[in-house]
């Protein structure tokens, strides 16, 4: 059975990948890169805000609303005062699902409810709006799902490993991960000289920061590392939905 259910679960990713939602070419104006957090565990806020804040950068933290105060599973999640502050710093907050299910796990009036769930939790930490980037909850997608989002939000972002070149599907984005369990400092750097020379955009993307993080997170190390390659190759580090503008040539 747990055979069967990776099968479908892995057949159901390809044909995503293989349905266009929301086709779009970049203009290939200038490179652009964003840094994104997924799931915002407390520590990618008070141990990854500084570190962007010395490479004066900001990011996308991507707010699953039933995390909020919450320790799940031994990890620490964000609070409403991690909220306003990032907020405040000009940080972008996107929607990464309420009740952070996979997609593919709901009906369509489960995601209906969701999403609006999730828009309530966050209106009062965006000056009463809503947001406009999203990301697939354990980067799980179907075509249905797919579609679901491409026309809820400007951008949704999935987890399969890439740059974003040329013509591009802005209901699943690439990225380029920041995790220690596929940490590879010189495929990073190759991906940035690839974005620095094609005029892409570069997503990278974690979850938590600390100094002994999952296997889903990274050190501040590591962090500082990857914007500092980024700064070194001038390419400028801005919020999804900004840098989708750039992209775009908008």
């Amino acid at each position: 059975m747990a055979l069967a259910n990776h099968l479908k679960t892995k057949l159901t990713s390809l044909l995503a990948r293989s349905l266009v939602a929301r086709p779009a070419r970049l203009a290939g104006h200038k490179p652009v890169a964003s840094i994104t957090f997924d799931d915002f565990p407390k520590n990618a806020w008070t141990l990854g805000g500084p570190v962007l804040a010395h490479h004066g950068v900001r990011g996308t933290y991507y707010t699953a609303g039933g995390f909020c105060g919450r320790t799940v599973d031994g990890a620490a999640f964000y609070d409403e005062g991690d909220l306003t502050s990032l907020a405040a710093a000009g940080h972008e907050i996107g929607c990464h699902g309420f009740a952070h299910q996979p997609t593919p796990s709901l009906t369509d009036d489960e995601l209906a409810a969701d999403a609006t769930r999730n828009r309530q939790f966050l209106q009062p930490f965006l000056n009463g709006g809503a947001p406009v980037s999203y990301a697939f909850p354990f980067g799980r997608v179907s075509p249905r799902t797919k579609r679901f989002y491409a026309s809820r939000f400007k951008s949704a972002r999935g987890s399969h490993c890439g740059i974003n070149i040329g013509r591009v599907d802005l209901a699943q984005l690439n990225v380029v991960s920041l995790e220690t369990r596929c940490w590879n400092e010189k495929a990073i750097e190759a991906d940035i000289q690839r974005v620095l020379h094609s005029h892409g955009w570069l997503i990278l993307y974690t979850h938590d920061i600390s100094d002994t993080p999952s296997r889903y997170g990274s050190t501040p190390a590591m962090l500082d590392w990857a914007l500092g390659r980024v700064a070194a190759a001038r390419i400028e580090v801005l919020p999804v939905h900004e840098a989708l503008a750039v992209a775009l040539g908008l």
